[in-house]
């Protein structure tokens, strides 16, 4: 314990008062060594010839009985606040205020109970009646997709706007980060159509500029002309599997009729309100952070040069995107918890 460099002080200290005891020093000796009263080094040996080494420890406290029931202070949070305040949530000097209490009070209270009123979080039930048959058809594409088959996620990225800072943006320097305007220029918007194929992480891709059913359709036909038909030792062709959202582009009659036309495309709906089933989705998430969210763009033109050239470079370094959860594991906890958009 005295050669410990983590212990606390008190404690080494008073291991010191019996190691010097055991060596026959004299209590008043001890006390001058220690930096203790001679009544301490007393009551400390006293302690450990008593207790042992948990003699040496601090007693509990009882301290001053609570006066203040946390529960109420719980309870109180979990209403709405009146109308007359104009808040959504309770801060803990509002309701300390409400309660005439202190606000550590009321920050104890929630400490103890775990409750967070600043916090918020999303959720959306999913009330598409085939669930079921549709988180188990996306997911088997994922976990075991057929053989001659192509799986590719399908979806769109709209409004993403051409800001530029007002002044030029200053790098990163050691002990500095990048710093830039906290004000904007808009220079217009652009729609990025992708399909993700999950065996390989490729992306075939198309800005346009604007998001409807002509521009989804060309798209198609685009994703149509990336995977040509090739047919195998059987004499199949390859198919494509596109798994697509509910927007309504891609119901069209014009989309239906083209699909209709190519029979080697099979379409796959995610569950209403169940985008998250789309691995698209993470890949969004992965160029917005990487190219779009931090950069600087003096037109739409230069908006889609720069995401084109990091698709190239994605492609270039692409990976399998690999899907763990099974469909039981999914409805099981969909049957608990609402289906989320966060989910994933």
């Amino acid at each position: 314990m005295t050669r410990s460099t983590s212990i606390r002080a008190g404690l080494a200290q008073r291991a010191r008062v019996v190691l010097l005891a055991a060596d026959g020093v004299s209590n008043t000796a001890i006390a001058e060594q220690v930096g203790l009263s001679r009544p301490k080094v007393i009551a400390w040996r006293g302690r450990y010839e008593r207790g042992g080494i948990a003699g040496l420890d601090d007693a509990e406290r009882s301290g001053r009985p609570r006066t203040i029931d946390h529960a109420k202070i719980v309870t109180e949070t979990l209403k709405p606040p009146p109308t007359k305040l104009g808040v959504t949530h309770w801060s803990s000097r509002l309701l300390a205020a409400q309660l005439g209490i202190g606000n550590a009070t009321v920050a104890r209270a929630w400490r103890d109970y775990g409750v967070q009123p600043w916090r918020a979080e999303t959720f959306k039930f999913s009330t598409d009646p085939e669930l079921v048959a549709k988180v188990t058809d996306v997911v088997g594409l994922y976990v075991a997709p057929p053989e001659n088959a192509i799986v590719l996620s399908v979806d769109e990225k709209s409004q993403i706007q051409a800001l530029d800072r007002t002044q030029k943006m200053l790098p990163m320097q050691p002990g500095l980060p990048e710093r830039r305007t906290h004000d904007y220029v808009r220079h217009g918007t652009s729609t990025l159509f992708a399909a993700l194929e999950v065996a390989t992480g490729k992306v075939t891709a198309a800005c346009k500029p604007r998001h409807r059913h002509q521009e989804f359709l060309a798209f198609l036909k685009q994703v149509a002309r990336a995977y040509p038909t090739d047919v195998d030792d059987q004499g199949r062709p390859t198919e494509l599997h596109l798994i697509m959202d509910n927007y309504a582009a891609h119901k069209r009659v014009e989309v239906r009729d083209w699909l209709a036309a190519n029979p080697r495309i099979k379409v796959h709906f995610t569950p209403t309100s169940g985008s998250w089933l789309n691995l698209v989705e993470v890949w969004f998430g992965i160029i917005e952070r990487q190219a779009i969210h931090r950069g600087t763009f003096v037109s739409v033109k230069d908006l889609n040069a720069k995401i084109r050239a990091f698709i190239d470079g994605w492609n270039g370094r692409c990976h399998p995107f690999t899907w763990t959860k099974t469909a039981d594991e999914i409805l099981k906890k969909a049957n608990r918890y609402p289906i989320s958009e966060t989910a994933h």
